[in-house]
């Protein structure tokens, strides 16, 4: 990626992008994450992927992640208002079966993805990641209902 850096992409202030923006981005960002811990963990049939893929990235599963980082207090005040931005972002869609401020939440934390990849903050997307991939699989995030 650093090539393709060097070649194409100009540098561009996060702070000036929309929840949306950043959110678009985010998705992608924390997706890999997920899928290669999943493969990396044996996973390799893609129905299984999939189906297990929603505990960590559906809309309720990153609602209630944000909501248990808010009660943790482990975003930094620059990662809350990223996460503002995203909430409160104006959208014209939701997902299916989801209430929009379960959307809402949940873009709000793809934003904080997308915010830290545009500012090439690495280690703490990965730092991020992991938090997640361990509330999801303690059960960490269970007693959140956003159904």
């Amino acid at each position: 990626m650093g090539k393709i850096r060097q070649l194409f992409e100009k540098d561009i202030n996060p702070d000036t992008l929309n929840g949306q923006t950043l959110a678009y981005l985010g998705d992608a960002v924390y997706e890999i994450y997920i899928r290669r811990h999943l493969l990396k963990g044996g996973v390799v049939r893609p129905q299984v992927l999939q189906r297990d893929a929603t505990h960590y990235v559906s809309a309720k599963a990153q609602a209630a992640l944000i909501s248990k980082m808010q009660d943790d207090q482990i975003l930094t005040e620059a990662e809350l208002a990223t996460f503002k931005r995203g909430r409160n972002a104006k959208s014209h869609t939701h997902a299916k079966n989801t209430k929009i401020a379960t959307y809402k939440l949940s873009t709000g934390f793809e934003a904080i993805f997308g915010y830290l990849e545009l500012l090439d903050k690495h280690d703490r997307i990965e730092e991020l990641a992991i938090w997640c991939i361990k509330q999801v699989e303690a059960g960490g995030i269970d007693s959140y209902d956003f159904s």
